[in-house]
């Protein structure tokens, strides 16, 4: 197959070139699922029956490995890419292994970023169904959002018998879009009443924290029951349950509850479920299906979003706080050009050869080791290798690593796929060997405020948090209402441990400024807003929703 491509070839290309694996026979081979349990999306993507696998159908007790990565720049590190590259290599090596990944949103899609599946030789497929519409899970997920929405404001409407201030409704809609226009809108709510309101892009949405969060059917429709919409006029919350729409929110969600299953390019399974972003949520793909597939695999590889400086650390304090996972081995994903970005060079310049600018750039990664560090996992430097980094970079990556106590292996699956990462993947394994005692960050008592001061100082490098007086208010309101135990969910750029996206490296001595906090009682934590982080992107300049469309045989084009 490779030889019928162009050296040039897209990820889009690469994708149709492969010929997948119907999607039933491959899980009752690879993972001895029985057919009954999946319920089939066409031939090659498929929702497995959660009722039906609830432990798993073999029983396993599966290792987990956590994939994130050093802070992102425009010359990309490749995260999803080498989770996907990793996971194949081990199933290269005899692991039974599959991956957990997240679900792309249409925001990013059609924005700056692009798709979502990989790259290279390392992707899932069906490449332009997961990026689309993906088994409709982020649309059952907005539609959720948005019918509570118009049933608080239809409350409102017929004389508000739950007595709810209008000046303190805090819940929002959601759409799959970046749309900045949508981020204040004037809403007019009949009788003359009006009130401003506003939208979230769908990741951001509580609704999707939830989902990602819960246990079970039973967990998810709880959950959506404890969202706090406002409060009324004695300052108490008001929620969904209080407004009888839980259950009607738990029937939109009932079949996106259930993982997806899809494979790689190397016909290895996969699931992918769930997509909160990790800058402005909390950025890990679904409880339920990665307890799913470590009951399924030897190996379970997932990934959270971003750095480990929001990803991992949103994984550890929330998503294994929450469900009593741990991971067992920790990939931290870097390449010499983004190191050479963090160093200062410029964008323009990275294809030139240039040791002292990765060394320059290594603070970076050495922050983020530090940072796994303190959570009590020790790191494997993932190398993403490009055809531009020379020997003599490789070599400074490698000595950085060793210089903080662990090992670096540079991988090649973009070009090679699973047979690419097959060092990286023994690595693994041997880290796997040794386990892991993990730690989390600060305990549940510590006051919601101490938390985000303890999440800037310790993890960010920050000197100090500037709260806004409203912000510092509603914590405190927060802690009066018994919400104080929660762990805390911190908005702010993906690009720097500061909230300055421009102040690349390893920043340190700043102020984490917190403008706004939001309660997600439902989810479980607090969400701290940090500068000019945004819940509710806008599109670029140029979108890459210029790039795409449908050719003369009805496939879709402009992914990548």
């Amino acid at each position: 197959m490779k030889d019928t491509l162009p050296p040039n070839a897209s990820d889009g290309e690469i994708a149709a070139s492969v010929p997948l694996n119907p999607i039933v026979p491959l899980a009752k081979e690879r993972l001895g699922l029985d057919p009954d349990t999946l319920t089939p999306f066409g031939h090659y993507k498929a929702k497995l029956n959660l009722d039906a696998t609830a432990s798993g159908e073999s029983g396993r007790n599966g290792k987990l490995v956590l994939v994130t990565a050093i802070s992102p720049t425009p010359a990309g590190e490749g995260k999803t890419t080498t989770s996907i590259g990793v996971n194949d290599a081990l199933n290269l090596l005899g692991v039974r292994s599959m991956v957990c990944l997240r679900e792309p949103s249409l925001g990013p899609c059609f924005g700056m970023k692009g798709g979502a599946t990989g790259g290279g030789w390392s992707q899932v497929a069906p490449m332009a169904d997961i990026n689309l519409h993906f088994n409709g899970d982020l649309h059952a997920i907005s539609a959720a959002n948005n019918l509570l929405a118009a049933v608080l404001d239809s409350h409102m409407y017929w004389k508000n018998p739950l007595g709810i201030d209008p000046e303190t409704i805090s819940w929002r809609r959601a759409i799959d879009l970046n749309d900045r226009a949508l981020r204040e809108v004037d809403l007019k709510l009949g009788r003359g009443a009006r009130r401003i309101g506003g939208f979230d892009i769908t990741a951001a949405s509580e609704v999707m924290a939830i989902l990602c969060l819960a246990q079970d059917r039973v967990d998810l429709e709880r959950r959506l029951g404890d969202i706090v919409v406002a409060r009324n006029g004695d300052g108490e919350p008001v929620a969904a349950r209080d407004l009888g729409v839980a259950g009607a929110l738990a029937a939109l969600l009932t079949d996106a509850l259930h993982p997806n299953l899809v494979q790689s390019l190397e016909g290895n399974p996969a699931f992918i479920h769930g997509g909160p972003f990790a800058n402005i949520a909390h950025g890990c793909n679904s409880v339920v299906a990665t307890r799913t597939a470590l009951g399924l695999c030897d190996v379970v590889v997932t990934e959270a979003g971003f750095g480990a400086d929001l990803g991992a650390e949103k994984f550890l304090d929330i998503k294994c706080r929450q469900s009593g996972l741990r991971p067992d081995a920790v990939v931290l994903v870097c390449t010499v050009r983004a190191l050479k970005m963090h160093g200062g060079m410029a964008q323009a310049d990275l294809a030139s050869p240039d040791p002292q600018a990765v060394r320059a750039g290594a603070p970076n990664l050495a922050r983020h080791i530090a940072n796994l560090k303190r959570f009590g996992l020790t790191p494997v430097v993932a190398v993403n290798h490009f055809a531009t980094d020379s020997e003599a970079e490789l070599a400074t990556v490698q000595a950085v690593a060793e210089e903080h106590g662990v090992k670096a292996v540079a991988a090649t699956h973009w070009a090679d796929g699973g047979v690419g990462a097959q060092a990286l993947g023994e690595a693994v394994m041997d880290s796997l060997s040794h386990g892991a005692n993990v730690e989390l960050l600060y305990p549940d008592e510590l006051a919601l405020s101490d938390k985000i001061e303890t999440v800037a100082t310790r993890i960010y490098g920050a000197r100090e948090v500037a709260f806004e007086p409203a912000a510092a208010d509603q914590l405190e309101e927060y802690e009066r209402l018994g919400y104080g135990r929660l762990p805390v969910c911190i908005a702010k750029t993906q690009y720097s441990f500061s909230a300055d996206a421009k102040a690349l490296g390893a920043p340190v001595g700043h102020v984490l400024p917190v403008r706004e906090v939001r309660l997600s009682a439902g989810a479980g934590f607090v969400v701290a807003v940090c500068g000019n982080i945004m819940t509710m992107p806008g599109l670029p300049r140029r979108p890459a929703a210029l790039d795409i469309g449908v050719d003369d045989e009805g496939r879709v084009f402009g992914l990548f």
